[in-house]
């Protein structure tokens, strides 16, 4: 694979990691008040005033026996948060990975020496080497075109001369 389409995939790679921590942390980041000369939100008119939608008073009760009996359910919850605040950690060190495979592949392309006029020279140059080796292919699959059609004449003969013969009886 040449260097461009290298570049090509290291910059989709970045896009998509970068989309893709954006996303994370929009979706996973707790809400955070972005200054305390915002007003609160106005209650969800559809919400009961009782933040407990169960209506069960002992239910207080049961989530903790639940929570009590299950240790697994705070475990969980634990390690969410330990891996939410690992993730930007982990996200961050893949971009900066990427980032530096990218400029890596940028430092290994070539050097623009001598402007466009050596440029043009250059792709001239390449140019007719690539026509001389055309031209050597060319006689070469002229050849081998030759020799493809001895062997089948050569083959049609084998063949007549085999069916031709007698047989002993």
């Amino acid at each position: 694979m040449d260097i461009i389409s290298q570049l090509q995939e290291q910059v989709n790679l970045i896009a998509s990691l970068a989309f893709n921590t954006f996303g994370t942390l929009q979706r996973d980041a707790p809400p955070v008040r972005l200054s305390p000369n915002y007003p609160e939100p106005p209650p969800n008119p559809n919400s009961n005033s009782n933040s407990n939608p169960n209506p069960n008073p002992n239910s207080d009760a049961n989530a903790n026996s639940n929570a009590n009996a299950n240790p697994n359910v705070s475990q969980q919850q634990s390690d969410t948060s330990n891996n939410f605040s690992d993730e930007p950690k982990t996200a961050s060190a893949a971009l900066v990975k990427a980032a530096k495979q990218f400029d890596a592949l940028v430092n290994a392309l070539p050097l623009d020496e001598g402007g466009e006029e050596a440029q043009l020279k250059r792709i001239a140059e390449l140019q007719a080497e690539n026509d001389a080796i055309g031209q050597e292919l060319q006689r070469q699959l002229e050849a081998a075109d030759k020799e493809l059609k001895q062997v089948q004449e050569l083959f049609s003969q084998a063949s007549d001369n085999c069916l031709n013969m007698k047989r002993p009886y």
